[in-house]
């Protein structure tokens, strides 16, 4: 039977990119066929005569993912705003019912799908639905990519308290997006362990510079954790 997660953060720029590629990596090592989506990416950039998503070409390489283009990122917008508002401007309407059509090719066509959303768990995806409630529609369970910085507390006991009004959620991965350089990075990792709402899985070290080798062993820091059992279990 396919698995699949969804990948949400506290913040946009949290490195939710950097840890579902990471897990991709692992797992595909593993022998796994990887599915990855990225149902709507903003800030993308023109090349030729189409949109190009960044992070969704990204996921497809680290993952292996041969799937076409359109389904991986089925609404690609320019501006780099919360989706609701990039489609807004764009004149374009997002279904979440393609949304689901195109996960669940992904899902027949691969032994687990990565789901990574945009900004965090409550961005607007249309007038009326949030980030949360594509993951409820698609009926996957969270996992919550947290920034390492003064504040994490309260952002992801938040992400978690609402996530687990209507979803099972996973863990937390704490990730190092700058140099720790003050007593609250230093201590972040135990703190959300006490008050993070949900199990702290691990924590990223910053890297200056991200290699393949790197990807892996972040992605094996998960896997280690037991996110796939965990993922059985929901």
């Amino acid at each position: 039977m396919s698995k699949a997660c969804f990948i949400t953060g506290t913040d946009t720029g949290v490195g939710k990119t950097i840890v579902t590629a990471a897990l991709a990596t692992a797992l595909r090592k593993r022998g796994l066929r990887v599915g990855v989506m990225k149902p709507v990416e903003t800030g993308c950039f023109m090349e030729g005569d189409r949109l190009q998503a960044q992070d969704a070409c990204f996921l497809r390489k680290a993952s292996g993912c041969t799937a076409a283009p359109p389904l991986v990122t089925p609404y690609t917008f320019a501006e780099p705003l919360t989706p609701a508002l990039a489609a807004e401007r764009a004149g374009v309407t997002i279904d979440i019912k393609h949304i689901r059509r195109c996960y669940e090719k992904l899902l027949a066509e691969h032994d687990i799908v990565l789901v990574e959303g945009a900004g965090g768990l409550l961005a607007p995806l249309t007038e009326c639905l949030t980030m949360h409630d594509m993951a409820v529609e698609l009926g996957l369970p969270i996992l919550v990519v947290a920034r390492n910085v003064l504040g994490i507390i309260n952002h992801t006991a938040l992400t978690v308290t609402v996530a687990r009004e209507r979803s099972f959620v996973l863990g937390v991965v704490l990730n190092c997006t700058q140099p720790p350089d003050d007593l609250a990075m230093l201590t972040n990792a135990d703190a959300l362990r006490r008050w993070g709402k949900a199990p702290l899985l691990c924590q990223l070290a910053y890297t200056a510079t991200l290699t393949p080798e790197l990807l892996h062993a972040y992605g094996e820091q998960l896997v280690s954790m037991g996110l796939l059992a965990k993922i059985d279990a929901h």
